[in-house]
């Protein structure tokens, strides 16, 4: 059969809109779908990558927007299916364990993701990529607590009845401050639950979410809690009256992922996603409107803004990590504690 140049070259073109589309079996997609949180986040993931960094590569993104819960629950729900709803998944360090260990993530290859040269060795992980961390502070009101506190215990003193807060999304976090407040073990948090009873007697607040536990703050309803350094920065950077400690115990660290599913329909464009959150560019740009620290050896942030987001090597050296293995097999007792015997 002979084909004509006209014939050939309609074809060619169809193959590439084709190839371009999610439909499809075995195609890769030049749209990709980014699972994530909104606000600020979400905000900072379009101004700063979508736009600026893939766009120009030819790469449509869309964002499914949700907390961690329901994005790893879903992520959980479409291990079977031939297509995963999302190509790209942001992800708190937890969840990126609990997912990997269910073989729902791609191992991120380095031939595809080339910036993972740049990430400081102690982030690097086969199935993610760090995007960016921050450690878990004491937030606190200067104009009510003049004498700052030093440690996580310091939420459990009895002279701040009525005026400590938490954020209800982080209840495992909470959970796990109180715990080393406590002197407890990693891998159990009896001593820390006995003290969150002791606090329940003296009228904690649990706001719904992060955003209303700020509320809390500006309006002078609480004067302390515990919360990320990065959100601490950004709280103040707004206006809400609060300064932070890093508690002299070891600060529990946060770090945010992102990673791949097997079943993603668009690899090809998901790498190139995941390579651009590793532009130091962007992360000097997350850092400075989050106050969360870069996770790349070059991306150099300001001195001031260094001083104000960064632990120093002592603090660093006493991170305390959560024991991930623990925090996935006890998340339904601990979240039955959280919202049964403390807050309810």
């Amino acid at each position: 059969m002979t084909i004509s140049r006209r014939t050939a070259l309609t074809g060619s073109a169809a193959a590439l809109a084709l190839a371009g589309s999610r439909s499809p079996a075995g195609a890769q997609s030049s749209q990709v779908v980014v699972g994530t949180w909104g606000g600020d986040y979400g905000s900072l993931l379009q101004s700063q990558i979508d736009q600026p960094l893939v766009k120009p590569l030819g790469i449509e993104v869309a964002q499914d927007i949700a907390n961690n819960d329901p994005r790893r629950t879903k992520l959980i729900a479409e291990k079977g299916s031939r297509r995963s709803s999302m190509d790209v998944a942001c992800i708190n360090d937890v969840d990126s364990y609990t997912l990997s260990q269910a073989d729902i993530l791609e191992t991120v290859p380095e031939k595809d993701v080339p910036r993972l040269s740049a990430v400081l060795p102690v982030f690097r992980k086969p199935h993610s990529i760090p995007h960016i961390y921050s450690a878990m502070v004491v937030l606190y009101n200067p104009t009510k607590i003049t004498t700052p506190p030093k440690s996580y215990a310091d939420l459990f003193d009895p002279k701040y009845k009525g005026r400590v807060g938490f954020s209800d999304i982080l209840y495992n976090f909470n959970m796990a401050g109180a715990n080393i407040a406590a002197g407890g073990k990693a891998n159990d948090f009896t001593a820390g639950n006995k003290l969150l009873k002791e606090l329940k007697s003296r009228d904690p607040k649990v706001y719904p979410s992060n955003e209303a536990l700020a509320a809390g703050l500006k309006s002078e309803e609480v004067w302390i809690t515990t919360m990320w350094l990065a959100r601490g920065f950004m709280w103040k950077k707004g206006g809400i009256p609060i300064a932070w400690s890093v508690p002299e115990e070891g600060a529990i660290p946060i770090l945010f992922e992102a990673a791949v599913p097997r079943n993603s329909r668009a690899k090809d464009a998901a790498w190139k996603y995941l390579n651009a959150m590793l532009d130091p560019t962007a992360q000097v740009a997350f850092a400075d409107k989050m106050g969360y620290v870069p996770t790349v050896k070059d991306a150099k942030l300001p001195a001031d803004l260094a001083r104000e987001i960064s632990l120093t090597e002592a603090q660093q050296a006493k991170l305390r990590p959560l024991d991930y293995a623990y925090m996935q097999q006890e998340r339904g007792p601990l979240l039955d504690f959280w919202s049964k015997e403390f807050k309810a």
